[in-house]
Order: structure tokens, then C-alpha cells, then sequence
């Protein structure tokens, strides 16, 4: 399958990364997550990756109890990161080429990002990792996708998740939910669709970067999606 897109960014959950019995990382997620990728980098698609930290963060936020904002979502940050060395490893034993790049300093951990670095790096052939975040409390990585999707040029935004696409209510909770082949940013916002949150949603729609939603658990999915097929709900315009 052909890309059809030169460049993308693709937005995945930590979760992605979960063990059986709980484990927050599992090699095994990661190897398989990095074949994924892999197989998307193998159509000539120049690919950048988001990963959340929601597999270790839950845990962080638990035993936090009420700790303040600022000092969870850096932990937040942190748990990207931890994620990101894990993914970064998987690739690299499969034989792809991976950066990561960090919105904090973090000295030998991570290269610092710079969207002309990233963009070399992109342009080399590697996936290129793109760990904590915004780099700010306060934003969530969806906002973070959305705006290195931006910096480095990225021709779509491409958002695995656990449903198929976007719906117009919650299709775990109604079976008669109705999915959108397409649906507008405008029409997001209007109707509270909730596949990402609407700081991210307003950032996409100001900057002309297009998303396509669609479900990370079926194999390839990841290299359907940069070949252009109809895998769940292209969000433009609006």
C-alpha cells in the first residue's frame, strides 16, 4: 500500500503499551505497537508519534490524592517520556530508525525538540517521538499532537483509539450510537464530540490540520490509514 501522505503524526494512548495483569509496560505491547508503525514507516510515510502516559499516570494520580494540577501533569509529562523510551527501543529492534525528542529538558534521555531538528530527523527516515507533551501544565497530548502535526508540517493528524471513529454519542454505553464517515471541526465543538478534548479540537480547526479517527486494535489499521483508506471518521473543516 502506497502512502498517501509524505508526512503524519500519529497520536496513541498509553495504554497502547499495557501488560497483561495490570503491568503499566510490557515489551510485548511495544514490540507489537512498533511493528504497527513500522509497517505505516514501510509505505514511504514519514511518521512522528505522540504517546500518552495514562497507563502509568493513573497510577501517579492515585497516590497523589490531592495533589496539586501543575505537579501531576508534569508527572504526567514524565510518564511520555518513560513511554517513549519504550517505544523507541521496540523500533529500533525491529530495525527502524527512532528519535526521541522532549518539549522539557532532560539531558541524555532525550534530544530537546526543535521543530527544524524534527524535521530532519523526519525527513531521514526515522519515526520520530515526540515525549512530554506541550512541555506546559494544563495541555493534554492530544493538544500536543495537534501542534507538532503543525510545527513540523504534518499533512494529517492520525488518532488511534479503542472506538472506530467518531460517534455521535458513547458506543460503549449506546448500542444504537451512530458513527460519522466525516464530520467538521465546527460541528465537534457544537456537539460536545468528545474524541478529543477542545483545546486540541479548536487548535486543529484554526490550523488546517485534518484528523482521522479510527481503532489502533485492528492490525493494520496504522498503515491503512496513512495509505489513505476509509478506516473510521476523517474530521476536516469548519
Amino acid at each position: 500500500m502506497p502512502a498517501a501522505y509524505r508526512r503524519v503524526v500519529l497520536k496513541v494512548s498509553g495504554e497502547s503499551l499495557l501488560g497483561e495483569g495490570g503491568a503499566p509496560v510490557s515489551r510485548e505491547s511495544a514490540v507489537r505497537l512498533a511493528m504497527e508503525i513500522k509497517s505505516a514507516a514501510d509505505t514511504g510515510a514519514e511518521i512522528g508519534v505522540v504517546i500518552g502516559g495514562g497507563n502509568i499516570l493513573r497510577g501517579i494520580a492515585v497516590a497523589a490524592g490531592e495533589a496539586d494540577r501543575v505537579g501531576s501533569d508534569f508527572a504526567g509529562m514524565a510518564a511520555t517520556l518513560v513511554n517513549g523510551l519504550v517505544l523507541r527501543e521496540a523500533l529500533e529492534s525491529l530495525g527502524q530508525k527512532a528519535v526521541l525528542m522532549s518539549a522539557i529538558p532532560c539531558g541524555r534521555i532525550a534530544e530537546p525538540f526543535d521543530h527544524r531538528v524534527a524535521d530532519s530527523h523526519l525527513s531521514g527516515g526515522a519515526v520520530v517521538i515526540f515525549g512530554a507533551g506541550t512541555g506546559n501544565p494544563f495541555f493534554s497530548t492530544d493538544t500536543a499532537a495537534v501542534l507538532r502535526a503543525a510545527e513540523t508540517g504534518a499533512e494529517v493528524l492520525l488518532k488511534a483509539t479503542q472506538a472506530d471513529g467518531v460517534y455521535d454519542s458513547d458506543p460503549a454505553r449506546n448500542p444504537g450510537a451512530v458513527r460519522f464517515a466525516s464530520v467538521t471541526y465546527q460541528e465537534m465543538l457544537e456537539k460536545r464530540l468528545m474524541v478529543m478534548d477542545m483545546t486540541a479540537v479548536s487548535l486543529a480547526r484554526e490550523q488546517g490540520v485534518p484528523l482521522v479517527v479510527f481503532a489502533l486494535a485492528v492490525p493494520g489499521n496504522i498503515a491503512r490509514a496513512v495509505a489513505g483508506e476509509p478506516v473510521g471518521t476523517t474530521v476536516k473543516g469548519g
